[in-house]
């Protein structure tokens, strides 16, 4: 068994793959034709960041969440509104949006995770609509349907020098890859712990993980609020990129995306949905398809998922890999 993992062709196509998109990824601004491009590749990174967030709610803890985009719009009213209406500076106020989404979910979380699964899936959807309510309804504080106009790009600086200024493509995009380079390593990292494998076994078996003595409750919240403040911290720096927030943050068609991503990709498998973030992103960009035509795309991409990798790419290739062995075994 040991010498049939070691012949498989499966890791170094892996490295090979994760080390070529690392390269693709860290100069692209320098071979990019247009803004345009590398303006395509920073939204690619924001969903990537916001998918990772599902995908451990979803992929790993098996709780099927709607409150994603709730907390990825959440994150950046908050952050839009410290700037704004209280003089913080971007990093300071998209850090104090994160943690907003935490104590949220945590609040949340302990009423709506001591329901059963499908109630879970009602309340977390009614949550992101709930959001969406107040940012068009409460004018005083979010100026309605007009929005939050005006944003400044964040900088990173220096002492008085700027190293990168996101009031250009480029500056962002570096900008944006850091930030999300940190939150996906961060998350990986706490994926292969104990913790991460307590959320699979949860997952897979609720009776058998407290059996073990894993609390059921505990790494159900904990994943959600993990979720949360990825999904704030990434909606957070989205709003600088755009300049402006409004109730259209919300959304549905960043939960669909979100959602397609994670199932595609393959919930639960880390790497599939990244690459998934990227092509779901690019694709409907690069064939100048129009709104209505890429929920048509998206939509026959799901059902022949469904139909024929019904646990995503990851899942199928995962599947393969394991014959290819069992036969050299």
């Amino acid at each position: 068994m040991a010498a049939a993992s070691m012949n498989s062709p499966w890791p170094p196509l892996r490295r090979l793959g994760l080390s070529a998109g690392a390269v693709i990824l860290l100069t692209l601004p320098l071979w990019s034709p247009s803004d345009y491009i590398t303006g395509i590749g920073t939204l690619a990174i924001f969903f990537a960041v916001a998918s990772t967030g599902l995908n451990v709610v979803y992929g790993y803890a098996g709780l099927l969440s709607f409150a994603q985009v709730g907390f990825w719009g959440l994150g950046a009213y908050v952050s839009a509104l410290l700037v704004t209406d209280h003089g913080f500076s971007t990093w300071t106020a998209i850090g104090c949006a994160g943690a907003v989404c935490v104590v949220t979910s945590l609040v949340g979380g302990l009423a709506a995770l001591r329901v059963s699964r499908d109630a879970f899936v009602v309340i977390t959807l009614s949550f992101s609509l709930l959001l969406q309510l107040l940012a068009r309804s409460w004018t005083s504080l979010t100026r309605g349907a007009m929005g939050i106009p005006g944003l400044p790009s964040p900088q990173v600086r220096l002492g008085d020098a700027i190293l990168l200024d996101g009031n250009t493509a480029s500056g962002f995009y570096w900008i944006a890859l850091g930030c999300g380079a940190l939150v996906v390593a961060a998350t990986w990292w706490l994926l292969r712990s104990r913790v991460g494998r307590a959320f699979v076994a949860v997952n897979l078996d609720e009776n058998l993980a407290r059996s073990q003595g894993i609390s059921v409750f505990l790494h159900q919240l904990s994943a959600f609020a993990l979720s949360a403040l990825i999904g704030g911290l990434a909606g957070a720096l989205y709003v600088f990129k755009l300049g402006i927030v409004d109730p259209g943050i919300f959304d549905i068609y960043y939960a669909q995306m979100m959602l397609i991503i994670v199932i595609v990709g393959g919930a639960g498998h880390f790497w599939f949905v990244l690459l998934m973030s990227f092509v779901f992103t690019a694709l409907p960009e690069l064939l100048r398809l129009a709104p209505e035509l890429r929920m048509i795309l998206f939509g026959l991409v799901l059902v022949i998922t469904i139909q024929f990798m019904p646990q995503g790419l990851g899942g199928y290739l995962a599947d393969r890999r394991n014959r290819m062995l069992r036969r050299t075994e």
